[in-house]
């Protein structure tokens, strides 16, 4: 079944699949090394994981005969991440956690919900508190009150921005950039000639899922040689689980190298 609360898992499990990477950081953090049992081949922290656990294949293309040899008594799901028709099929033979992020507080709620059903309050409430302390304190230093005008690409041919409506918006916001494309929606296919309507300042080039590189700096400067234009680590970005707990000061490096 797909759990609609904590409280619906009566037991803490032993065997937990997840199938999605930042909240396999996550349960490696929390110290569920012995009741981790299956992840994705894009699982890569911790990477020892990635080599000692099963995988079960990948986010959009789950493996289900691999998921019922490994028996789990819990599996960790992300609706933006996996496949609505997979995660119901394995909800039939097993309890699923379908977690929702997108911004800062749902990924706190997410953190403190997965503490809960793994029998980790205490460390997950302490994890969830750092985090917020760190983008408080990002707050507090941001060192300029004008936001940049920022586009932040995912994709190229085509070229794929992001929304309004998704957790990295909320971190760019975080950092005090303004995305010129948060009046639309999850990930907008865009041209050359939407970012210079756009009037960009300030162009983020993501290390995943499209791994950017210093050649489309080039490219993109020839077409906007007045915009500022950087490489970042898309994992600072859109990992919602412990990985928040470096990004406040990544930002900050960033935010003062940018403005």
């Amino acid at each position: 079944m797909i759990l609609q609360k904590t409280s619906d898992l009566h037991y803490i499990p032993k065997r937990i699949i997840s199938l999605v990477p930042s909240q396999t950081e996550l349960l490696h953090y929390l110290g569920l090394e012995a009741e981790t049992v299956g992840i994705t081949k894009f699982c890569v922290h911790p990477g020892y994981w990635l080599k000692t656990k099963t995988r079960v294949g990948g986010t959009k293309a789950i493996k289900n005969n691999i998921i019922y040899e490994l028996k789990p008594d819990l599996i960790i799901a992300n609706k933006e991440e996996n496949i609505k028709e997979q995660v119901e099929l394995l909800a039939k033979d097993y309890p699923v956690w379908v977690t929702d992020v997108n911004n800062l507080e749902d990924a706190l709620q997410m953190i403190n919900d997965i503490g809960e059903l793994t029998g980790k309050n205490a460390e997950a409430n302490l994890l969830a508190e750092t985090i917020s302390k760190g983008f408080d304190e990002l707050w507090k230093h941001k060192t300029s009150n004008k936001k940049s005008k920022t586009a932040y690409l995912i994709w190229q041919n085509p070229y794929m921005a992001i929304g309004g409506d998704t957790f990295i918006n909320d971190m760019l916001s975080k950092c005090g950039f303004e995305n010129v494309f948060a009046n639309k929606l999850r990930y907008p296919e865009i041209t050359i000639e939407d970012l210079q309507i756009a009037n960009c300042q300030l162009i983020l080039l993501s290390s995943e899922p499209y791994p950017f590189k210093q050649k489309h700096i080039d490219e993109l400067s020839t077409w906007l040689p007045d915009c500022n234009i950087a490489l970042v680590d898309g994992e600072m970005f859109s990992w919602y689980g412990s990985r928040l707990l470096q990004a406040p000061e990544y930002f900050k490096i960033l935010a003062g190298s940018v403005f």
